[in-house]
């Protein structure tokens, strides 16, 4: 008796913990593509905001002049940030980069002085980029223009895709969560059908047997949610500490919205699906369980 008393509990125990697993494991995914979702300008941003704009100056340029132009440069309402580099810095950075001391080898530096201009996400854009291109290469100062064409051209295309697919998966992981849930709910309350009817026989009200079978797995629900977003925050964390140019936590009040949203979907998901599931038990006829 004791032992298949043990069987029984261990099998409940086991139930609840993969509806409770099921319920964490869909509601961090959602949770995943809502941040993402929500924060797919700042990560535009920050992937625009990364393309430098790098103006060479001819070797007999005066600092003047170089002076002038990062000055012209910054007044501009598109730009983020100008930067000098000079011919010294940037063969110490290309040193590093190759691991070797090619002016040593060549016996003198062949780079040139350079400005790198950064500029705010709105305005990166093929059309700008080239526009300011053709303009400054008609200054004599200025011997070569660079910047990467197909990546602007690239993200210019493809980040308004990218965020309609975003909201596409959200959408579509959003109906998944409501099947994968409502089919841990239904197998697991598959597995009391003959309690149910049992306490039917003898008289039990539906919402008598129902109201124990909503709590129950509305405090599972909650403790999956609690899981998910506790994980969620995590994973915040450590990407905020991996790169913090993404500044995924400081506006807070953007995640805690997904967290609102998704603890909402969770109980109301929860909370439907074992109303339905423990109402179709209880509308079978006793001779239909086995």
């Amino acid at each position: 008796m004791n032992n298949q008393s043990e069987y029984q509990k261990t099998r409940l125990i086991s139930s609840y913990f993969s509806v409770t697993l099921s319920i964490a494991l869909v509601i961090f995914i959602l949770g995943i593509f809502g941040i993402l979702f929500i924060n797919s300008r700042k990560i535009e941003s920050h992937f625009k905001e990364q393309i430098s704009f790098t103006i060479y100056i001819n070797e007999l340029t005066k600092p003047i002049q170089i002076k002038q132009l990062q000055k012209s440069l910054k007044l501009k309402k598109e730009t983020k940030s100008v930067k000098f580099i000079s011919k010294e810095k940037a063969a110490e950075i290309h040193a590093e980069s190759i691991g070797e001391d090619f002016i040593e080898f060549l016996g003198y530096n062949p780079l040139l002085n350079s400005i790198e201009v950064r500029f705010l996400s709105k305005y990166v854009s093929p059309f700008f980029l080239e526009k300011l291109k053709i303009s400054l290469e008609n200054e004599n100062y200025v011997n070569e223009i660079y910047y990467d064409e197909p990546l602007v051209e690239i993200l210019d295309k493809n980040i308004k895709k990218i965020s309609q697919i975003l909201f596409a998966t959200t959408i579509t992981l959003i109906l998944i969560a409501i099947i994968l849930i409502n089919s841990s709910i239904k197998i697991s309350i598959y597995s009391k059908r003959l309690i149910i009817k049992t306490m039917q026989l003898v008289g039990a009200t539906k919402n008598f047997i129902r109201k124990p079978f909503l709590i129950n797995y509305l405090v599972l629900g909650f403790y999956g949610t609690i899981i998910a977003l506790f994980s969620l925050s995590m994973l915040i964390y450590f990407v905020d500490a991996k790169y913090p140019e993404l500044d995924l936590s400081k506006n807070p009040i953007e995640t805690i919205i997904v967290f609102l949203i998704i603890s909402i979907l969770s109980f109301v998901i929860t909370g439907l699906s074992s109303f339905l599931a423990t109402e179709r038990f209880l509308n079978l006829n006793t001779n239909e369980v086995n």
